[in-house]
């Protein structure tokens, strides 16, 4: 990388900035390894300090991510979604231009917790449908799913193809139970062991959990979902809007 004129830009910036070009160009596409530290010092005709100072700037913007024991891999790139209206993982991928699917884990009838009665509007203890589900973009696991449902519409949901059907869908469209409204909370946490195996990440990975529960007409809560996201394919935006205020 030697020339005669003399040049403003640090080494390590110059390294980062022809890989992080290779990687918008698809050159070095998403999930593929860099190449090794060697390779690049003898590409770029530089140190080795460079080179690591280099791979760092890429690691802090995101771009390439160290998986232990296994080397420097560039990153998927993050999906944005919008939470300003209630809609479910398929209709929120396809908007995006992403092909969703679904990996059923398990469907069960399980005792209410505290927190799954209290949203639910049930008694603790009280029989639910769980069902638990990885939920893919592209064929890349995105979020791990808990829905727990009333007892009676939970058993019927579960005789349906759940790897093909979304389950809003078969609410609204087949049982008749149309959702008019949601409360979510969401949250940054950390991915449990059962989370991370799930979603093919180590445990303790940076995870967005959103709990969402949706109710039907009457304000009758119909589902209760804990949504476990890869914080590091994922971004959460909304819009807000200011309260007018009377001025004095």
């Amino acid at each position: 990388m030697q020339s005669g004129a003399p040049d403003p830009f640090p080494l390590y910036a110059r390294v980062e900035a022809a890989l992080a070009a290779e990687i918008a160009a698809g050159t070095l596409p998403a999930g593929s390894q860099l190449p090794p530290e060697d390779s690049l010092i003898a590409r770029f005709a530089v140190s080795r300090t460079t080179v690591r100072k280099a791979v760092q700037n890429l690691i802090d913007r995101g771009l390439v991510e160290i998986r232990r024991g296994r080397g420097t891999f560039v990153t998927e790139p993050r999906i944005v979604q919008e939470l300003t209206e209630l809609s479910g993982f398929v209709e929120d991928m396809r908007a995006l231009g992403k092909h969703p699917t679904a990996r059923v884990l398990g469907t069960q009838a399980v005792p209410a917790s505290k927190a799954v009665a209290h949203h639910l509007g049930l008694e603790v203890g009280a029989e639910v449908f769980r069902i638990e589900r990885v939920r893919l973009a592209d064929g890349i696991a995105l979020s791990f799913d808990e829905t727990y449902l009333p007892l009676g519409i939970g058993a019927k949901i579960a005789t349906n193809d759940l790897e093909a059907e979304p389950i809003f869908s078969l609410l609204e469209e087949k049982y008749g139970l149309p959702l008019v409204e949601a409360e979510y909370r969401l949250e940054a946490t950390t991915a449990s062991p059962k989370v991370a195996e799930a979603l093919g990440i180590e445990a303790g990975g940076p995870v967005f959990l959103i709990e969402r529960t949706s109710f039907c007409e009457g304000h009758r809560p119909i589902d209760y979902e804990k949504l476990h996201y890869r914080g590091d394919l994922i971004q959460f935006v909304t819009r807000l809007s200011r309260r007018s205020r009377a001025r004095s």
